[in-house]
């Protein structure tokens, strides 16, 4: 009997935010190596938190990324990944192998995820949303490298998402885009992301990667930071506190929520359940940046 009153609890506890965000609209950036976990578990933990915003008449977006899908792909082409400053070098074979994993392999596996567990869902390749401009990135010396087709997202065509939203479908995007040569380009999914939710005057932005959240020290896992102001953010850049990879990741943040975001949060996609446990609970898990 107190297991059971202990599930209505969280019921309760559930309630006013699932009150508070009827009607509005969630995107969820889906990535990181728990993508590729053997456990099928934590790879459709994921989908079922997606099914569950649906049910509750949140509107979920997803944008996911495949980076280590990409470097299985190249290396069985026999291709060697190669990175400048965290950006993958795409020439035009790569860009291809890229375009085929992203938006007709992973995308369609987590389409029937989510349609397994009774939700609506929609592939939508990123060329069909997103526009770009090329992007450029810093050597050593401060010269400037091209990495090929590498771009960063400018323009998000909505209309198509839209219209899933309007009828009750997730729409699912491969983070491609198209250049404005028209040819397809390798984009940073996180900043695809806040893209989107900008675009769409999303309420939440939400980064699952493989991490707990922004840490202080990247070696010590509870040295996590809860609560994060964006007026915070350079100061945590300049000391090193947010590096490498986190930084698009903070960027991208800062730019959603000055743009009208209300709340960004990163959280760990290994702990099951992860989105609903940020959403949906008093304390919440990982770091949320807000203004």
């Amino acid at each position: 009997m107190q297991d059971l009153i202990a599930k209505a609890e969280m019921l309760l506890e559930a309630l006013p935010y699932i009150q508070k965000f009827s009607g509005a609209t969630f995107v969820v950036k889906y990535g990181g190596s728990f993508m590729d976990s053997p456990d099928a578990n934590v790879r459709n933990s994921v989908a079922r938190d997606v099914v569950f915003l649906e049910a509750v008449e949140i509107n979920p977006v997803v944008v996911h990324g495949g980076g280590k899908a990409i470097t299985r792909a190249m290396e069985k082409a026999g291709l060697k990944a190669n990175f400048i400053q965290g950006q993958r070098i795409t020439d035009e074979a790569t860009v291809k192998i890229v375009d085929d994993v992203l938006s007709r392999e992973i995308n369609p596996e987590i389409v029937a995820s989510i349609k397994s567990f009774g939700g609506q869902a929609k592939g939508i390749a990123g060329t069909k949303v997103f526009t770009c401009r090329k992007l450029f990135v810093n050597g050593a010396s401060g010269e400037k490298i091209d990495p090929g087709f590498v771009g960063e997202v400018i323009g998000v065509n909505t209309r198509p998402l839209l219209d899933c939203i309007a009828k009750g479908i997730t729409p699912v995007i491969s983070p491609t885009a198209r250049g404005e040569d028209g040819k397809i380009y390798n984009c940073n999914a996180d900043v695809a992301a806040a893209q989107a939710a900008i675009a769409l005057k999303a309420r939440r932005l939400v980064f699952m990667s493989d991490v707990p959240g922004l840490l202080r020290d990247p070696k010590q896992p509870d040295s996590i930071i809860p609560h994060l102001q964006t007026s915070e953010v350079d100061a945590l850049k300049k000391s090193g506190v947010i590096d490498q990879g986190m930084i698009p990741k903070a960027d991208s943040a800062v730019a959603a929520i000055k743009s009208g975001v209300e709340k960004v949060s990163f959280v760990d996609g290994r702990v099951p359940h992860a989105v609903l446990l940020e959403i949906f609970t008093d304390e919440g898990v990982g770091t949320e940046i807000v203004l």
